[in-house]
């Protein structure tokens, strides 16, 4: 069985850092970044779940959901990795795991 604990320890961390933002910072970019990685990866999880099924769009809540979004996309994914055989969950793990690395850049 795949082990996901790295990307919910990660999906987490960026989901915290989210929720503690002011207006300002997820204004500017941050907000915009995590509801951008929320839906993709809300999109890989439903293209697990449900293959052949359009994945329908995550919608935009307002700015102070955004970590919660994150947090809910990820660990939804994290739940349909789990099932995924080597190496194609490796791979969706691996890329999911650049998803976040690339938002948290973003988000500092």
């Amino acid at each position: 069985m795949l082990d996901v604990n790295p990307l919910l320890t990660a999906v987490d961390r960026l989901a915290d850092r989210l929720r503690s933002l002011p207006e300002s910072r997820l204004r500017h970019n941050a907000g915009a970044a995590g509801l951008e990685l929320a839906r993709e990866l809300a999109v890989r999880a439903q293209r697990l779940q449900a293959p052949g099924r359009e994945a329908r769009v995550m919608p935009e809540v307002g700015l102070f959901a955004v970590g919660d979004q994150v947090a809910v996309a990820g660990h939804d994914l994290a739940e349909a990795l789990g099932g995924v055989p080597e190496p194609e969950g490796a791979r969706g793990l691996e890329g999911a795991l650049e998803l976040v690395r690339a938002c948290a850049g973003v988000v500092r």
